[in-house]
């Protein structure tokens, strides 16, 4: 195993921790809470055993363990950041960004002490791994970043008393950044301009001018989100 691997491996397992697998009620609490919150403690087990499975080395409880004290200590003051009227808005960012960053810092750390030994051997090499994990981070992960995009440049529309769905708006977001990151590694762009003008003209009869900015600035990001993802991707031989 590479060290790009486990790195990989590690975001992948943070990314279904920390999104895939925590329901807004424990991210709603944990945010409002800190470390008085009751469900910390389960989503601090998950961080943990997500970590150390990922990892698919029985050496590796050393770095989970890490990852998950330094997660539970990040997400207990997670709510003295969201309570700054400064930093509040960008709470979704710093957050992630320590994360990663720890995440980062252990798998080095590992690797320096530590031989990387896998339970079996690593079949999957660093693009397909990444491939997996950009899959991911396209779904629940990427709904939830545009979400707080939104909240960063207080950005906000009256959604009540409208004819939408509920939740439809993530569920095609998710289908539609699956599909151009489909296509961006495919290189078939022109199918990525064709789904962008489809979408166009189902929303052109809309009259409603702040719901369609709202829904044109969603689809600018998640469209960019996935093309960024996909020439990545391509970018790795």
């Amino acid at each position: 195993m590479e060290i790009y691997q486990l790195l990989i491996l590690q975001i992948v397992a943070h990314f279904i921790s920390d999104f895939t697998f925590q329901p807004e009620r424990m991210a709603h609490e944990k945010n409002n809470l800190g470390f008085k919150s009751k469900l910390l403690k389960w989503h601090i087990l998950i961080t943990f055993i997500t970590a150390w499975l990922f990892s698919l080395q029985i050496n590796f409880v050393f770095g989970a363990f890490a990852i998950a004290i330094l997660h539970w200590i990040e997400d207990g003051i997670k709510k003295y950041i969201k309570g700054n009227d400064t930093l509040g808005r960008y709470s979704f960012f710093i957050d992630q960004t320590i994360h990663l960053t720890i995440i980062v810092s252990v798998v080095i750390l590992y690797s320096k002490y530590f031989e990387l030994n896998p339970i079996f051997t690593m079949t999957l090499n660093v693009k397909s791994l990444l491939i997996i994990g950009c899959y991911i981070f396209s779904a629940k992960p990427s709904n939830i970043m545009i979400k707080e995009t939104f909240t960063a440049f207080k950005i906000q529309t009256n959604s009540s008393g409208n004819d939408d769905l509920p939740n439809a708006g993530k569920l095609i977001g998710i289908i539609e950044r699956f599909l151009v990151l489909t296509f961006v590694i495919l290189n078939q762009f022109e199918a990525v301009g064709f789904l962008i003008a489809a979408k166009s003209i189902l929303r052109f009869k809309d009259d409603n001018t702040i719901k369609t900015e709202y829904v044109l600035i969603g689809t600018m990001l998640s469209f960019g989100i996935a093309i960024a993802l996909g020439i990545l991707i391509n970018s790795i031989n």
